[in-house]
């Protein structure tokens, strides 16, 4: 199990453990964390799972795909260090991570 921290806009947190395998965005709404919508299902077909990685989280999740990037530019608040929560997939390494929602999805 890997723990993943939610951090809301107004600084509540919320740390879950996820399976591997599971993505950031389906542990999301696991646990019911509010700001992660996911309106196509995990498909990268919307914004709605954007979130902000943590910046020393960074190269532990990698950069966001070509089609990622695409979706990307329909998210709100976008960043260097945006990610589509269903695009990343959790695996023991990522145990500790911490992501950001913006103060609301696209």
């Amino acid at each position: 199990m890997a723990k993943i921290t939610y951090i809301q806009p107004d600084g509540a947190e919320a740390t879950v453990a996820s399976e591997p395998g599971m993505t950031v965005m389906e542990t999301a709404k696991k646990h019911l964390i509010e700001g992660i919508e996911a309106e196509c299902g995990g498909a990268c077909a919307c914004a709605t799972c954007h979130v902000h990685v943590d910046k020393a989280w960074w190269g532990a999740v990698g950069e966001p795909s070509p089609m990622e990037e695409d979706m990307l530019d329909f998210g709100y608040d976008v960043r260097s260090n945006s990610r589509l929560s269903c695009q990343i997939k959790v695996a023991a390494d990522l145990d500790g991570l911490v992501v950001r929602t913006p103060e609301r999805q696209a």
